[in-house]
């Protein structure tokens, strides 16, 4: 089995969500770590592992940013972590995948499924093989008990229900000497 670890210098975890149905509000979580476990070189076999810190939300308005992380929306200080453990991983070409796995936010548990583009390996610095990941997906904020909307005057809505996941991430091999440390 080989393990691979995320390095969060390269890597983003971001969202965006539609704000009055007209534009577009982007994220994304500054505190994360993932793994990769596989045997098969094409990552064809991988069991993932995500968290997020939710405290570390940013989307670049703090009182915005401290909305998101109360009890209208993550509840960070009871639902601290959200959570990803893949549960299967369908290869649909060489460099196309579709994982399908277990989303937990605000302690609610969902199955999602995520389409990831594969970018390959190559050798990283310090002679160690990093691989490259882009990673698409949506969810129903309302499945997860996010439900705050807020309506405009006219009766419009606040945040739209769909919000997007994207991540670009990269991961690096881990040597064997590490594992046993």
């Amino acid at each position: 089995m080989t393990n691979w670890k995320i390095d969060p210098a390269h890597s983003e975890i971001n969202f965006n969500v539609k704000h009055l149905l007209v534009s577009t509000v982007r994220g994304h979580f500054e505190k994360f770590d993932a793994t990769i476990k596989s045997d098969k070189e094409d990552f064809s076999d991988a069991k993932i592992e995500f968290e997020a810190d939710v405290n570390s939300i940013n989307t670049k308005n703090e009182q915005r940013d401290a909305h998101l992380k109360s009890a209208d929306f993550f509840d960070a200080e009871n639902h601290p972590k959200m959570t990803f453990k893949s549960a299967s991983v369908k290869k649909i070409s060489d460099h196309e995948f579709e994982v399908n796995g277990d989303l937990t936010l605000r302690g609610v548990t969902k199955e999602i499924t995520l389409n990831v583009i594969y970018n390959g390996t190559v050798d990283g610095m310090g002679g160690s093989e990093v691989a490259g990941f882009e990673v698409k997906g949506k969810l129903n904020r309302f499945d997860y008990g996010l439900q705050w909307n807020g309506l405009t005057e006219a009766g419009g809505v606040v945040v739209s229900n769909e919000v997007k996941i994207e991540i670009f991430a990269e991961f690096s091999k881990v040597k064997e000497a590490s594992i046993a440390a």
